[in-house]
């Protein structure tokens, strides 16, 4: 079977925005290979530590919060033009 994992580290990135908090940090419960890919792709700092949150860099951020508002966002009639 062929794995996108593209759009794999896609989701994990959105579902990362979806645990934020203390303004960068999320939890880091998702698969070690997605995250991997995330820190080699300067989206998260590295996942490999004692703590159970990683760090988002700013281009992270802000694709995190892009990814989740396209995917799991529903828009307000007033957003519907």
């Amino acid at each position: 079977m062929n794995i996108n994992t593209e759009a794999i580290d896609e989701m994990v990135l959105a579902l990362l925005y979806l645990t934020l908090h203390d303004r960068y940090r999320a939890w880091k419960g998702f698969d070690w290979e997605a995250l991997n890919r995330l820190h080699e792709r300067g989206f998260i700092g590295d996942p490999v530590n004692k703590t159970k949150s990683v760090v988002f860099s700013e281009e992270g951020l802000r694709e995190a919060e892009r990814l989740f508002r396209q995917h799991f966002v529903i828009p307000d009639d007033k957003d519907k033009k």
